[in-house]
């Protein structure tokens, strides 16, 4: 172990003192302690080795051409390579150990064209979700996909992963807003998947192979991003109910309303409890659930009283919220639900078709007295895509690992999930930590069908191995 050791870390030393002298001007972060951070994405960072752990080698490209030399240099000596984005990943699909080499996109991050008579934009991988749509607003355009990470996650991220976010009810996921990509291939190449025109089929659909690939296919260097015109206007609407159950019927009651609206958060009680304690705020107050809602474009007025009639016929609360207090319930949303430090707790992604959420959330109370846990979830409702966060009380008798029952009570609601035609992750990606749970969704010949794909691409498993498949 330690020859090999050794060896791993002179093809570093080789590496890094190759490519320094081949790329002119290249940022090369040696390993050390100071790169420890690249080694974990948000969801490992809580397991992660000690601050004084050796990290990774990370390189930060600012040009396609980079990434090229840095990939080609890679495949030559063997080395893996992981690729990363902004690190606010939720499944680890960026973990990184000492013996690889990280490439990260945060200096891809220009903005090279905003064409608003063909509504796209090209961008590069590190431009960040909410920088992208401020420079946006002068053209009276925005860009649909809006994870709840907005503000610090960036595209290649969120191609990486096919984030979702908020807006999924009425815009759909990432890969409905991705026209066309520049990829570097294991082998150093550059290749574009896709076109610029919104219809193409020519060829398969290398672009939806790529996006939700979670870096095993290939670096994304380039993204050629489909637009939509700012709404001539956009109203909050909430609707609080007196339980949980009483809430998704609400959620039903939107589905056969003629309203559509751009997008619909679902809050059962112990996600509003969360909340109050967390952010100081009193939801509970108005409410045993609730239902968070954005309209937008023409004809607002009506939609908001079509929605209320139908909301209202179901037990619902319903207010039109001004301006001021619907920026802060969505704000609520994205950030005010607290993650406990005194308790174990596991955070999942799974999605369902929506009609089956009131099953999900009626699940919970089964499994929280069977493993001795606590279950709440916040939901992207509109397209069935819930959040549920697992906690489990500290004992003294605990050791550095959680008991398995939080474990064991997660799988489970992953099976719940699948019984109900659901599937283990919405949009956070398989990563490193969820491959087991992916076991239980795909057949064994899909999961040869994907490593079969991996290996034509990737045929020495150079990038991100060990990840999402």
């Amino acid at each position: 172990m330690t020859t090999q050791l050794t060896h791993e870390h002179t093809a570093i030393r080789r590496y890094i003192g190759e490519l320094t002298s081949t790329v002119e001007g290249i940022e090369i972060l040696q390993p050390g302690t100071e790169t420890t951070r690249y080694g974990h994405d948000a969801a490992t960072a809580k397991t992660a080795s000690a601050p004084t752990k050796e990290g990774p080698a990370v390189v930060l490209p600012a040009t396609a051409a980079d990434v090229q030399e840095a990939v080609r240099l890679a495949a030559e000596l063997g080395i893996t390579v992981v690729p990363r984005g902004a690190g606010s990943g939720l499944s680890g699909g960026a973990t990184a150990t000492a013996q690889q080499v990280v490439i990260s996109t945060e200096k891809l991050n220009r903005i090279i064209e905003v064409s608003p008579l063909d509504e796209v934009a090209v961008v590069e991988p590190g431009v960040i979700n909410a920088e992208l749509n401020k420079h946006l607003e002068p053209f009276g355009l925005f860009y649909a996909p809006d994870p709840a990470s907005f503000d610090i996650s960036s595209i290649g991220g969120n191609i990486a992963t096919n984030a979702g976010g908020l807006r999924c009810a009425k815009y759909g996921v990432t890969r409905e807003s991705i026209l066309s990509l520049d990829v570097v291939l294991a082998d150093g190449s550059l290749i574009t998947v896709g076109h610029r025109s919104i219809k193409g089929v020519t060829g398969l659909d290398l672009t939806s192979l790529f996006v939700g690939s979670e870096g095993i296919l290939g670096i994304v260097v380039s993204a050629t991003v489909r637009l939509r015109p700012n709404p001539v206007a956009r109203k909050t609407v909430s609707a609080f109910f007196d339980s949980t159950t009483q809430g998704t019927d609400g959620l039903a009651a939107i589905t056969l309303s003629p309203v559509r609206p751009a997008a619909i958060e679902f809050f059962d009680t112990p996600s509003l409890r969360n909340i109050d304690a967390h952010s100081g705020t009193a939801l509970r107050e108005r409410g045993a659930a609730l239902i968070l809602i954005e309209l937008d474009g023409y004809g607002i007025g009506d939609q908001a009283a079509d929605l209320a009639t139908a909301l209202t016929a179901v037990g619902g609360r319903v207010t039109v919220e001004a301006d001021d207090d619907g920026v802060r319930l969505w704000e609520l949303r994205r950030s005010g639900r607290g993650l406990p430090q005194d308790k174990w707790y596991i955070g999942e992604d799974i999605a369902v078709p929506k009609s089956q959420l009131g099953k999900v959330y009626a699940a919970f109370p089964t499994l929280e007295a069977r493993y001795g846990v606590d279950i709440s979830a916040v939901s992207h409702a509109g397209d069935g895509n819930l959040h549920p966060l697992i906690t489990l009380d500290k004992t003294p008798d605990d050791g550095p690992n959680p008991p398995a029952a939080l474990q064991e009570a997660a799988t489970e609601l992953v099976k719940v999930a699948l019984s109900l035609g659901g599937t283990v992750t919405g949009e956070h990606g398989v990563g490193s930590i969820k491959k087991e749970w992916a076991a239980l969704e795909l057949s064994e010949r899909s999961r040869e069908l994907q490593h079969a794909i991996k290996a034509a691409i990737d045929p020495r498993q150079l990038l991100n191995p060990g990840k999402a498949i």
